[in-house]
């Protein structure tokens, strides 16, 4: 019995750097791979990183601006690209690369994601130099979407809330790691009593059949907009007013959006139960809908000529 044992594992040179090889290519697969866009050529960064946050630490001049967003059919589509595109483009007046040369390169570095989906993460800095950082698509548990998540709030605040400045990833660190540690879904941005955006989402509350988001002093998020005509055209009223944190326990639903997380239904809040501690009705209409819209509307990275 024993010498069968041993025969299981690869005893041969041959055998040895097969099974290397192949962890060596399941821990790259799974590695963010970053490059500095130019005009002439796309340089790969060789830094080590466990979350794109820390890739953009790690970068030599991380001072500008920033959009995260994911893939869809086959790493060829992109919800909202030219919005998210202009969100690099507009603080900065001497980019690297205009934005038709940045699609090409983008197109191409997802070349060996396909046919799986991707999330990207693209940083301008305010001197206009252009990076690009890939890492696979890993979804959320579908109990996520099912059950809801648990949030908290923050007094933490953005300097400047309608520009993404990656600027605000290093002040929100220690932010992100106690909601890590704490197994706390989302950060709610918080001030004079009322509850604003999520850290790296938009926030929504349901009451009396009516939707509510903030509009003042958030960032404009591209999922946020697409939720907002969503609902309009299913005839759902969204109304631009905060949720007071006194009001919590008020609330009917609530969730969350973003680019690469869509609809995240929450179900508390500071320990506060929302609703009926699970998704609602709206919520859940809204997310079957975005989901539809995705499909039909998601961005060509490059247009078919």
């Amino acid at each position: 019995m024993h010498a069968r044992n041993v025969k299981a594992f690869p005893h041969t040179a041959s055998q040895c750097a097969s099974l290397i090889h192949g962890i060596a290519s399941l821990i790259i697969k799974f590695m963010i791979k970053a490059w500095h866009i130019t005009q002439t050529q796309n340089i790969k960064l060789e830094l080590e990183a466990s979350s794109l946050d820390e890739f953009t630490r790690q970068l030599p001049d991380p001072d500008g601006y920033y959009s995260t967003f994911r893939t869809f059919d086959g790493c060829t589509r992109v919800l909202g690209l030219t919005a998210h595109l202009r969100r690099l483009y507009e603080p900065v007046s001497t980019p690297e690369v205009n934005e038709s040369f940045l699609r090409r390169q983008l197109l191409t570095l997802l070349e060996p994601y396909r046919p799986e989906e991707a999330r990207i993460r693209i940083i301008m800095t305010k001197q206009g130099q252009v990076y690009i950082a890939i890492e696979p698509l890993r979804p959320l548990p579908r109990d996520v979407y099912e059950m809801g998540v648990r949030v908290e709030t923050t007094e933490l605040q953005r300097e400047l809330p309608r520009l993404k400045s990656t600027t605000f990833i290093g002040r929100s660190d220690s932010e992100r790691k106690h909601i890590a540690q704490a197994g706390i879904f989302e950060a709610l941005l918080v001030k004079n009593g009322k509850i604003l955006e999520g850290m790296t989402s938009n926030f929504f509350y349901v009451k009396d059949n009516l939707v509510y988001t903030a509009q003042d002093n958030i960032l404009l998020g591209i999922t946020r907009e697409t939720v907002i005509d969503v609902a309009r055209g299913r005839g759902v009223e969204v109304t631009f007013e905060p949720l007071k944190l006194d009001q919590l326990a008020t609330v009917d639903e609530a969730f969350i959006t973003s680019s690469s997380r869509g609809i995240v239904p929450v179900v508390d809040i500071d320990e506060v139960t929302i609703g009926e501690g699970r998704p609602g009705s709206i919520t859940k209409e809204l997310s079957a809908a975005y989901d539809q819209y995705v499909i039909e509307k998601a961005e060509r990275i490059l247009a078919i000529e």
